[in-house]
């Protein structure tokens, strides 16, 4: 059974919706080093990823989960193969126009919060859309909104340093959020909260994907943090090698499912539910 998950996974992972996936990867690799010194980081992925869907990626250490994440994000660039946002091939975007790219197609969610100290959370917030030169009430009213929407409107006139991390998270979902990406990409997001914090954070990011349709792919090395999921995928050697969906399983049952999969792969099982 495991051998006819693993194949299928590798031909082509993902239900493509009606219409344009938001994400699509067409044989794409990243290698690093020459000649007899060759890492094959990511080696030949393909896969799709419809409007709306909270996808995992998971796999141990230098499986290539994170350089999948960086190719993606336009952070690295491909060795070969094509990677599109909503149809546009990201590989062929120009060095000068990849940062207009990204601040109109994606947002981001990081595991050390990026936050600037000198400004307020409303500020943090509210920073892309200063850059994309939008109208100051406008601004306003999008902050306010998506803050009363994470449940943080009374901390916008707090700094960081004021808040908590689990706030500081949330701010920078938020921040994510405000120009309506087509993609959030998340990197560790709880790797720097405690527990009570991971949690509120994973029960935010998968009401956002449900109440607000909201595309999030979601690095992580924690079967806890998947559990939130609709989707995983696992990489092993820079590979697919298997997909797990979630469908009408409790989060337990799915939990419980991973954790199979990382005990055959023989990587850490992480926290308890």
């Amino acid at each position: 059974m495991e051998q006819t998950q693993t194949a299928s996974a590798q031909k082509t992972p993902g239900r493509q919706a009606e219409g344009q996936p938001i994400l699509r990867l067409e044989r794409v690799k990243k290698y690093y080093g020459n000649h007899g010194n060759i890492t094959k980081a990511v080696d030949g992925i393909t896969l799709h990823i419809d409007r709306g869907e909270f996808t995992a990626v998971m796999g141990a250490s230098g499986s290539g989960k994170t350089t999948l994440l960086n190719c993606i994000a336009a952070i690295d660039s491909v060795t070969s193969g094509h990677i599109f946002v909503s149809g546009k091939d990201i590989t062929a975007v120009r060095e000068r126009d990849l940062a207009d790219f990204r601040r109109e197609n994606l947002g981001f969610i990081f595991q050390d919060f990026h936050l600037l100290d000198t400004l307020t959370i409303g500020e943090n917030i509210s920073m892309a859309q200063i850059i994309s030169g939008t109208p100051p009430k406008v601004i306003d009213r999008r902050v306010r909104d998506i803050a009363g929407k994470l449940g943080i409107s009374g901390i916008l006139e707090k700094f960081p340093c004021e808040v908590s991390g689990g706030q500081k998270q949330r701010c920078a979902c938020a921040r994510a959020l405000i120009n309506e990406p087509k993609l959030i990409l998340a990197d560790e997001p709880t790797g720097a909260l405690d527990s009570r914090s991971s949690r509120l954070l994973l029960e935010t990011m998968a009401s956002i994907n449900e109440k607000l349709g909201a595309t999030i792919l979601m690095v992580t090395h924690d079967p806890f943090c998947a559990s939130f999921c609709g989707r995983i995928l696992v990489l092993k050697d820079g590979k697919i090698f298997t997909e797990i969906r979630r469908d009408g399983k409790t989060r337990k049952e799915f939990f419980t499912e991973i954790l199979d999969i990382l005990t055959l792969l023989g990587g850490d099982t992480g926290n308890v539910i």
